[in-house]
């Protein structure tokens, strides 16, 4: 049985330090780990305003992987079972060879403790959730608002491209990789192009595909598939090795012929998902630092803004969700808030770290191109996961063993 946190509309937390019933705090972005964030320090008290630059809160399509140590967040916000009702259950992580098909290792999600779950959910789905709940405990969600600066202070201006300001007590940053607030707390840092290049689409599920993310890997490129919603539609995210770079950006389109041309030597049951591609989004991958510094006066960071991640260990937005939570409950937990988000930044910093860390090193182990080498690591990927499954998954738990809902303050 999932396990479920508050119940909806019940206020429960009550900390020893700062009244967040007295806060005034705005949220730029209306993303995942922002909608989090405002439910979190809501149910606490707190007045919670987001500023969302769209004309809506939706998601393009697009799928996610909600892994255990993610969903004890939903699971204590309260939303545990209505996430479950609209996604699917994982049971395995597949890695196979792109050019047969054959599985070369599973990760077997089955295993995991009784306790937790490993979900596949549709982007869209998990916004409109954690909207309707926000919405529903009195978080005020105001649209069309896209921010042009903050300044730090007792009470920080954050001051929008109409030339209206808002001022508040706190202001946080979940507005994404081009954040307008790290800049203000941090030196101009230019990304690096790391040489590969994303597309991603979602497709109806025509090949029987299992309940299991499938790790097609081949020489310089890979692709991820798993099904969403009822098992009637497969997400799928492609990653190649070239030079030519794109912009990092997840609104550009290209032709779906470009990404069957980059897949054209995997195997066929890829070149059936992929027959069925439109316009896939496409989007270059880059490598940003973690912010040094994720918080000033009356001004903090969350997500993306503070330590985007590649796309190799599935943890964006779960990574935002448990910023979402450890920021709430430092909070909570303050006597004032300068040592609270201190407490937070410090809480995160080496998880986030070591998360980014093995999210890059993936995508090398994900590409390794014919020879001794791959077929040395392949094979012992291959024995490991045949003999010692649980030794396997015991890999992750460092991962998706970790509870920030019961991780105590320092």
């Amino acid at each position: 049985m999932a396990r479920q946190g508050i119940c909806s509309g019940a206020f429960l937390f009550r900390g020893t330090g700062l009244d967040l019933n007295k806060l005034d705090i705005t949220v730029i972005g209306g993303g995942i780990g922002g909608l989090a964030c405002a439910l979190a320090l809501r149910q606490r008290g707190a007045n919670v305003t987001v500023l969302e630059q769209a004309q809506a809160i939706t998601e393009v399509g697009a799928g996610i992987q909600v892994s255990p140590n993610g969903l004890r967040v939903i699971e204590a916000l309260g939303l545990g079972d209505a996430l479950a009702r609209c996604c699917v259950q994982g049971e395995a992580v597949s890695l196979r060879n792109g050019s047969t098909g054959v599985e070369v290792a599973r990760l077997d999600l089955k295993r995991l403790p009784q306790d937790q779950r490993y979900y596949f959910v549709h982007r869209a789905d998990l916004v409109d959730l954690l909207s309707a709940a926000a919405r529903e405990q009195g978080v005020a969600v105001r649209l069309l608002q896209r921010v042009d600066t903050v300044t730090p202070g007792p009470k920080p201006r954050i001051v929008l491209a109409t030339g209206d300001f808002r001022d508040s007590d706190l202001a946080i940053g979940a507005d994404g990789i081009h954040s307008a607030v790290r800049p203000v707390l941090n030196a101009a840092q230019k990304p690096f192009f790391t040489g590969q290049v994303a597309w991603r689409c979602i497709v109806p599920n025509i090949t029987g595909h299992p309940p299991h993310a499938r790790v097609h890997m081949g020489p310089k490129r890979h692709m991820v598939t798993y099904p969403l919603r009822d098992g009637s539609l497969l997400n799928v995210v492609a990653v190649e090795e070239r030079s030519q770079w794109a912009a990092e950006s997840w609104s550009q389109k290209d032709d779906a012929d470009n990404l069957r041309k980059a897949f054209a030597g995997f195997d066929a049951e890829v070149h059936q998902i992929l027959s069925q591609a439109e316009a896939p989004g496409v989007w270059g991958l880059f490598r940003h630092p973690v912010a040094a510094r994720w918080y000033g006066q009356g001004v903090t960071l969350l997500g993306d803004a503070a330590h985007p991640t590649l796309p190799f260990l599935a943890q964006g937005a779960n990574m935002a969700m448990e910023d979402a939570w450890a920021l709430a409950d430092a909070l909570s937990q303050a006597s004032d808030m300068d040592s609270g988000l201190a407490a937070y930044q410090q809480r995160r910093m080496a998880r986030v770290t070591r998360v980014i860390d093995a999210a890059s090193k993936n995508a090398r182990n994900y590409h390794l191109s014919p020879g001794p080498f791959r077929f040395a690591a392949h094979t012992a990927l291959s024995l490991l996961s045949r003999v010692s499954p649980g030794q396997m998954l015991g890999r992750f738990d460092w991962l998706y063993g970790y509870d920030v809902t019961r991780v105590q303050m320092a």
